[in-house]
């Protein structure tokens, strides 16, 4: 029986954690260390997984530790175990951001295996999607443990060059915000063509999961599905010229180079 280990219990871990348990994990063979007594005590009562304070109790004997912890702290999480995970050599997950696998190397040592993930808050309601990297020192059996975990709160994608990581966190880890700024936006006009803010917020929202569904289970592209809708000298298409004409594109493509870069600045700062 794989025993699992958590650095960090908040509402990513607690993601990660409820479905493993939904799949039939054994609460008991998941340990969690959480520094604030509170979500400990929260953890163990939902969960019935074994919490700890401190972080080398946690991880003591555990087969695979997910590093759950944001990146300002992640260099004293992977010194302060550092010495454990070399005499039992576990798999490690990383979920923290902009993280590489050269610092994590420096902190562990080089026979670390270590898997980076970047799932997106939508995992909290079993709906993310995760993207995984890992070099030739992960074996198939690793990746296999590593995606199985990451897999029980949506799909996964495996990418294939650690550069495209930061891309993967500015596309699906920071992108749900992206389409809550977009739903923010169209509620507000809604409001202003005079519509009462809770029949904007359901039709604003409905429409947003409706049009993702259909996006997720057609075999066709957004933008046939886009042109399907669009009658010409319509309103949709009046409504997407206005959108073109405001540079649109160019603005998302702006802001997902943005949120890549910052990435690489991320690692920087907090790899060193």
């Amino acid at each position: 029986m794989t025993t699992l280990a958590f650095i960090g219990g908040g509402n990513m871990a607690r993601a990660l954690i409820g479905g493993q348990i939904a799949r039939g994990a054994d609460p008991r063979l998941i340990r969690v260390a959480e520094p604030a007594e509170n979500a400990r005590y929260g953890l163990a009562a939902e969960f019935g997984v074994v919490v700890h304070a401190d972080n080398a109790a946690a991880v003591e004997g555990a087969d695979v530790i997910v590093l759950a912890v944001k990146p300002q702290v992640m260099r004293e999480v992977c010194t302060g175990i550092a010495d454990l995970v070399a005499a039992r050599k576990p798999l490690l997950i990383s979920i923290a951001a902009g993280i590489g696998l050269e610092h994590f190397r420096r902190w562990f040592g080089p026979a670390a295996k270590l898997v980076r993930c970047m799932p997106n808050t939508p995992a909290l309601i079993g709906a993310g999607v995760t993207g995984l990297y890992a070099d030739a020192s992960v074996d198939a059996d690793a990746r296999s443990r590593a995606e199985g975990i990451l897999a029980a709160t949506g799909p996964t994608v495996w990418i294939d060059d650690e550069t495209r990581m930061d891309a993967v966190t500015a596309v699906s880890g920071s992108g749900p915000a992206y389409f809550f700024l977009l739903m923010e936006a169209m509620v507000e006009a809604a409001i202003r063509q005079g519509l009462s803010a809770d029949a904007a917020r359901i039709l604003v929202l409905n429409t947003a999961l409706g049009a993702a569904r259909m996006a997720n289970e057609s075999e066709e592209s957004p933008a046939t599905l886009r042109a399907r809708v669009t009658s010409p000298g319509g309103t949709t298409q009046a409504a997407l010229e206005r959108f073109e004409a405001g540079g649109f594109r160019d603005l998302v493509d702006a802001a997902i180079a943005r949120a890549t870069e910052r990435g690489r600045e991320l690692s920087n700062q907090f790899g060193g």
